[in-house]
């Protein structure tokens, strides 16, 4: 049997794929989450032989799992599933060690040949996505770039931005501008958008 964990934080798809998994006779659905936290813990304890992340999970996101899982079970395959097919997610997911990368509306077949395609060692990509990822080139911001970008997105002021990441207000500023100017963006809040469209942040 391929043991899978299953982690999507909306309740009633993480229902519908457990029970489309479920009728698959070589396949058994050995732990939910609901949190990119909880997927880690369920993998930990279940050690499966893949675990089903989506991105957008509370908590912690399915990317940051995928490295921690990989990480601490290099045996175990990870595979993400999502709806928002962005070539900057792509890209971020296979640094992270996934092997797999599918959007939400492949046909349900295709999921579980997918699982036992990766369990066999091949990586499992979306062929329009990775068209695009491609086409798209790598994400041009530095890891403190997205980190301040991304405080930034709830509207934070510089002041709070500096305090919650530690730095100096002029740091902020700097790394700021450098955001806008490398994201073509007129401010920061065109930059956060188009960070996000492209699956920067």
């Amino acid at each position: 049997m391929i043991r899978v964990v299953l982690a999507e934080d909306q309740a009633m798809v993480r229902g519908a794929l457990a029970s489309l998994l479920g009728l698959e006779p070589d396949i058994e659905v050995v732990g939910e989450a609901a949190t990119g936290e909880e997927a880690v813990s369920a993998a930990l304890s279940t050690r499966p032989d893949i675990v089903l992340l989506d991105i957008e999970m509370p908590v912690m996101d399915g990317i940051t799992a995928a490295a921690r899982i990989t990480g601490e079970l290099p045996g175990c395959r990870v595979m993400i599933l999502t709806t928002f097919g962005r070539p900057g997610y792509l890209r971020r997911a296979m640094e992270a060690g996934a092997a797999a990368f599918m959007v939400k509306d492949s046909p349900a077949r295709e999921l579980a040949a997918a699982i036992r395609r990766v369990l066999a060692g091949e990586r499992v990509i979306d062929p329009a996505l990775a068209a695009a990822a491609l086409s798209a080139g790598p994400n041009p911001l530095s890891a403190r770039e997205r980190d301040v970008l991304a405080a930034a997105s709830d509207g934070s002021t510089i002041g709070d931005i500096a305090v919650r990441l530690h730095l100096s207000e002029g740091t902020v500023r700097n790394y700021l501008s450098s955001a806008i100017q490398k994201t073509h963006a007129r401010n920061r809040i065109e930059a956060v958008q188009r960070a996000q469209s492209q699956g920067w942040l």
